[in-house]
């Protein structure tokens, strides 16, 4: 099999900074030689294994399988695994998933803190490497063997100390970098100097030996002369600060270690259990039990979730979010401009890769200039594949319609108003809202406003279209960014129509669309947090009752005006999940954990410090962290959303105007 060609990765940050140093030193790989003269002068392939696979997500079918080297070039040593092109096997793979993003491009072994071996009792072996700034890149795993050739090839051109906390951990430490450099590199306690007693530094070699004495190790003596560098370097057995950092640093590996292991027993069901026991269990039994350790590697705390009662312990999360976007939370990207946007497009106006478009947004916004034009696709209003002409005549005959609808209650004169009992209620409703709604707005201050008026006039209109719904309170919330952006009456009021076809439920007066996702939200906490889901259930919380607000108006009160307008896009691409905002509600919780239950919040307690929140919230990590949760739950946090859970898209989308061929112009 051929190899295929190296990838350019340059548009994604978590990959960027592992291959800034080597991509500048490793050159295009010739794919017609497998010998070592298509690699650049003065380098050497010293390991090459075929058929090394990742497993982008938890089915078995999804897979992506290349070819893992180690290259010697000078001093340095390099790992590069690159994805085959055009393989059968890979068939099935998903659309949503990107081979080119799992390349992994001349990672310089200076950069790599650690490798984590796996060797299931049934199944394939896999690593793990984890870079010194704390990211880590996938399992991969070898389909035909050969991870002990891979450390023992590792092992003559670098360092490997196994770790005295997990046999399986091994440090990476280049020859001329000392271990203290190496561990310094990370967001970890900063350890100056190390107590004097016996050295416990064991080399791979011997660690190897010792665990299993019918296994030989090839390069046990390889290393020696090296290892011995750093037996100068001594520490305390009773207490030894850089054993603390090795804690921490196995504990980065908990999340990826257990999508591995998921993985697994998708591949092998025979022999894992398939319900929720095995998934739950997997996360109450890693090895995160330590919370004096966590705040040292923090990346994102909120000041109000730290200062947690040290008298009350707090069981540990069993999922922690920090170790979770190291791995899968990708960083937000500057908002899809017009420029950018227009390379969407073809001549005509159709968005020819809306996938392609949907995951854009997902990572970065849209420009605000931009918001009226994209939100109509993101809502469905137009179709992907509608063209310019198209969506103009859309847009007139909808104008048309609106003003129809806007006539039947303008018409009502005053005498049968006073006999219409639900249109004077629903109007005195809807006055009384908007002068409520965003009124410190520059677009929705001062008397007599306008625009206060459009945002009347489009409710009231709404009311008449769908008059079994009607309006309740919260539906000016959702309406006013809307108008904000599009400054439209009637394209707002179809874009509106648009919204409340997914979250029309919420209003519900049986109130069956709130209850159905507080429920799943529950599930989706007592499968992503244990712990916290029992303190819930204990201080009679079950309900999520505290999280209502959330989840009707689309925490549109919890984040400032433009960053609620930047959750709304992300949430409207139903990228990862239709249910992002569930995961986005499990992922403020877990941010507030500690406090929460440091403090034995009552129910009345805990409904009062969430709606002390607004306006109080990152939203940046909120959105990292939904992600993590959303990928590591898989198809079991999918299992715990009933279908037709708000707001999955209607299956018949009433809204799209069909065009016949000689409609157009």
């Amino acid at each position: 099999m051929q190899e295929a060609e190296l990838h350019d990765l340059s548009d994604d940050a978590d990959y960027a900074a592992s291959m800034q140093q080597g991509s500048s030193i490793m050159m295009r790989s010739d794919s017609s030689k497998t010998s070592s003269s298509s690699e650049p002068d003065g380098a050497e392939v010293v390991y090459s294994k075929d058929n090394v696979t990742i497993h982008p997500t938890q089915f078995a079918s999804e897979r992506i399988s290349g070819k893992l080297k180690l290259i010697k070039q000078g001093s340095s040593l390099f790992m590069t695994w690159i994805p085959y092109k055009g393989q059968n096997s890979n068939a099935k793979l998903s659309e949503k998933v990107d081979r080119n993003l799992y390349t992994i491009r001349a990672v310089l072994f200076t950069d790599v803190h650690s490798i984590r071996r796996h060797t299931p009792a049934i199944g394939w072996q896999f690593i793990i490497v984890v870079l010194s700034s704390g990211l880590a890149y996938p399992p991969l795993y070898f389909y035909n063997g050969g991870v002990r050739e891979f450390l023992a090839t590792a092992n003559q051109h670098v360092v490997l100390v196994r770790s005295a906390e997990d046999a399986n951990v091994f440090l990476v430490n280049d020859f001329q970098s000392p271990l203290q450099k190496t561990l310094s590199s990370l967001e970890l306690p900063r350890v100056v100097t190390l107590a004097s007693g016996p050295s416990t530094t064991v080399s791979v070699g011997d660690c190897l030996l010792n665990e299993n004495q019918d296994r030989p190790y090839e390069a046990v003596g390889q290393v020696s002369s090296s290892i011995s560098r750093y037996n100068g370097r001594q520490r305390q057995k009773s207490h030894d600060p850089s054993r603390d950092i090795s804690i921490q640093v196995l504990e980065k590996f908990s999340l990826v270690t257990k999508f591995a292991r998921e993985t697994t027993s998708q591949l092998f069901p025979e022999n894992y259990s398939n319900g929720f026991g095995h998934f739950e269990g997997n996360f109450e039994n890693q090895s995160i039990q330590n919370y004096h350790h966590k705040a040292s590697y923090d990346t994102v705390k909120d000041s109000n979730a730290e200062n947690v009662c040290d008298e009350i312990p707090v069981p540990s999360d069993p999922l922690e979010l920090d170790k979770q976007t190291l791995v899968w939370g990708k960083p937000r990207q500057p908002p899809l401009g017009p420029q950018e946007w227009a390379t969407f497009l073809d001549s005509e106006g159709r968005v020819m890769d809306s996938e392609a478009l949907r995951k854009r947004i997902f990572y970065g916004g849209i420009e605000h200039k931009l918001r009226r034009e994209v939100w109509a696709f993101l809502l469905g209003y137009h179709t992907y594949d509608s063209t310019y002409a198209e969506r103009e005549y859309l847009r007139s005959i909808k104008k048309s319609e609106y003003e129809t609808i806007k006539h039947q209650w303008q018409s009502i004169s005053t005498e049968q108003a006073r006999r219409f009992t639900k249109f004077r209620e629903r109007k005195g409703l809807i006055d009384k809202d908007v002068v409520r709604t965003d009124r410190s707005r520059p677009f929705y201050d001062g008397d007599d406003n306008p625009n206060v008026n459009l945002l009347r006039d489009i409710l009231l209109t709404y009311s008449f279209y769908n008059f079994d719904l009607g309006y309740c309170q919260g539906m000016s919330d959702l309406l006013s960014p809307i108008l904000f952006v599009v400054e439209d009456e009637s394209e707002s009021f179809w874009l509106f129509v648009a919204l409340m076809e997914r979250l029309g439920p919420n209003f519900n007066r049986d109130q069956n669309g709130m209850h159905t996702q507080l429920f799943a939200l529950s599930k989706l906490v007592e499968l992503l947090d244990r712990p916290l889901h029992n303190y819930f259930k204990q201080n009679e919380c079950l309900n999520y009752f505290f999280c209502f607000r959330w989840v009707l108006i689309q925490f549109k009160r919890e984040f400032e005006y433009e960053k609620t307008m930047r959750l709304w896009e992300v949430l409207w691409t139903h990228y990862l999940s239709e249910h992002l905002h569930l995961y986005v509600c499990v992922a403020i919780l877990k941010r507030y954990r500690n406090k929460i239950m440091g403090e034995q919040m009552d129910f009345d307690t805990l409904l009062k410090f969430i709606n002390e929140l607004s306006g109080r919230i990152d939203l940046d990590p909120i959105l990292r962290d939904a992600e993590a949760l959303c990928i590591c739950a898989g198809e079991h946090g999918a299992a715990c959303i009933p279908p037709g859970t708000p707001p999955s898209l209607p299956v018949d989308n009433g809204l799209l105007y069909s065009l016949q061929d000689d409609e157009v112009l």
